[in-house]
């Protein structure tokens, strides 16, 4: 009997090119503003860098911020998907952490900050407005699907109810935050060097925080 190829198998390798192309785009611009800083990299010369058209670096990106930020964008998207797979009666804030802690962790799939000159790449984000800019509304985006899929586990309206963006905006504000105290660790010896202890410790300080703050309410009411 002869073998069949899936039916699928053309959109298949349309869009495994399209990723490695993607991810071309997203390498060429993290390594030149790396090498040459953001005001003198220009689309053009990503474009060049991965060996594509200006024209085709127009279908995957609108500036050369986002593209050099793309890591972020696909991490987000990891987060989420990883969110939207735990169980349905985890608390929402253990949801979202124990996503994080998966996504840190994995193997077969290491999250972009862990390749070379990533921890670079995220300081410059302090220092330059327009990649500053650029971080945020990708943050933003993702942290808004996050609220969705919260409200999704809580059977409630994101619009209307508080809870969900209360969860998802102080689990990634801490995220958020152990990546820059992470970033910062390649000009000062912050011993910030596993991400993943480092974000474990900083939500075990938001819990900490949290039963103090309930307790100290509880017992001065009383």
């Amino acid at each position: 009997m002869t073998a069949t190829k899936p039916l699928d198998a053309p959109d298949d390798r349309r869009r495994s090119k399209a990723r490695r192309t993607r991810d071309a785009l997203a390498t060429a611009a993290c390594d030149l503003f790396l090498e040459l800083g953001p005001a003198a990299t220009t689309v053009e010369a990503v474009a060049d860098r991965a060996d594509v058209t200006r024209r085709t670096f127009s279908r995957y990106f609108t500036g050369k911020e986002e593209a050099a930020l793309d890591f972020v964008r696909r991490d987000g998207d990891r987060i989420n998907a990883l969110l939207r797979a735990r169980p349905v009666a985890e608390p929402p804030l253990l949801a979202y952490r124990a996503a994080v802690r998966d996504w840190l962790t994995d193997r077969r799939d290491p999250p972009w900050h862990v390749r070379p000159r990533m921890r670079a790449l995220l300081a410059l984000v302090d220092t330059e407005p327009a990649l500053f800019a650029a971080y945020q509304r990708i943050r933003v985006d993702a942290q808004e699907e996050s609220i969705r899929i919260v409200a999704e586990r809580l059977g409630t309206d994101a619009l209307g109810d508080v809870r969900p963006a209360a969860v998802v905006d102080a689990a990634a504000g801490i995220l958020v935050a152990a990546l820059r105290v992470w970033a910062r660790g390649a000009e000062h010896d912050s011993g910030a060097g596993d991400l993943a202890a480092l974000v474990e410790g900083a939500y075990d300080a938001l819990t900490s925080e949290v039963a103090a703050a309930t307790a100290h309410s509880t017992t001065t009411e009383e």
